[in-house]
């Protein structure tokens, strides 16, 4: 039988599922890879994976509220940084 990793271990995903999470095709996110637009990957051996945490940040770093600033985004879970408690 195979041990679970360690639980905090980054979850890894190839291209292909991290096109199907992010709602894009995997060639688009190929693009964004070679125009350095794109979330954080890693190469392991010859194959790119991105981790889920790594997916996540970028969607939250793209957030807008209109073409010409970025929206205030609260953490998951949390409050906006300075926020009144």
């Amino acid at each position: 039988m195979q041990q679970k990793t360690d639980p905090n271990w980054p979850r890894f995903v190839r291209t292909p599922e991290a096109a199907r999470l992010l709602d894009l095709s995997p060639r688009t996110l190929e693009k964004h890879r070679c125009e350095g637009t794109g979330p954080v990957y890693r190469k392991l051996g010859g194959r790119v994976v991105y981790s889920v945490a790594d997916l996540e940040a970028w969607v939250r770093a793209s957030a807008r509220q209109s073409t010409s600033e970025r929206a205030t985004v609260l953490p998951i879970g949390g409050q906006a940084a300075g926020a009144a408690r």
